[in-house]
């Protein structure tokens, strides 16, 4: 006599759909926000370059017309203080996407990581206003109102200078911006320290 069939095996709960289970969400939102912040850093190195390139000649010429020449070129010297302005607040923007501002953390770092999240938001929303009330709506409404002065030796009219001032203003707060989500989130582990001799790679 044959022996009467065993129960049916049991469903097989093999290692793959375990791991499927354990895997956490993918945020979406936070890849799409990281892949815009990386092709907005490479475009924003790239002009603050081009325009550090263009500032060191025009204050060659503006060096070789004075010493050589004996003629100093005015153009120049006003052009290389449109360019000195943009250039900074490029650069200043950068550095804030990088987190390598200057900032004193020492006793921060020496807080629990709950405290370092409050300062840190704190900080955040401080900066984001002072960015958006001072830089953008103030930097707005200065460069609109000079947008029609004339500059007397340039082809362009002295809002272009101002113009830098809320367009900083608007890089500062989407870079703050995307540093408060990563605070708000759960992956964060603390305050990011920056030693000062890594810096900013252009």
């Amino acid at each position: 006599m044959t022996s009467p069939p065993g129960p049916p095996p049991a469903p097989d709960d093999g290692p793959d759909d375990a791991g499927t289970r354990a895997t956490p969400p993918v945020h979406t939102e936070h890849a799409l926000l990281t892949r815009f912040k990386t092709a907005l850093d490479a475009v924003l190195r790239a002009v603050c370059v081009t325009l550090f390139a263009l500032l060191v000649l025009l204050v060659t010429w503006q060096v070789f017309t004075r010493l050589v020449l004996d003629a100093p070129s005015v153009w120049s010297e006003e052009a290389a203080r449109y360019v000195f302005v943009w250039v900074s607040l490029i650069g200043v923007s950068i550095a804030t996407g990088e987190k390598a501002d200057v900032a004193i953390d020492y006793f921060v770092l020496k807080a629990p990581i709950a405290a370092q999240r409050v300062l840190e938001i704190v900080a955040y929303l401080s900066t984001l206003t002072f960015a958006a009330v001072v830089m953008v709506w103030g930097g707005w409404t200065n460069a609109h109102q000079t947008w029609d002065q004339a500059n007397p030796v340039l082809p362009v009219s002295a809002g272009v200078l101002y113009l830098a001032v809320p367009v900083a203003g608007v890089l500062f707060a989407f870079y703050l911006l995307y540093h408060l989500a990563g605070t708000l989130s759960r992956r964060y582990a603390g305050v990011e320290h920056t030693a000062p001799e890594e810096g900013v790679e252009l």
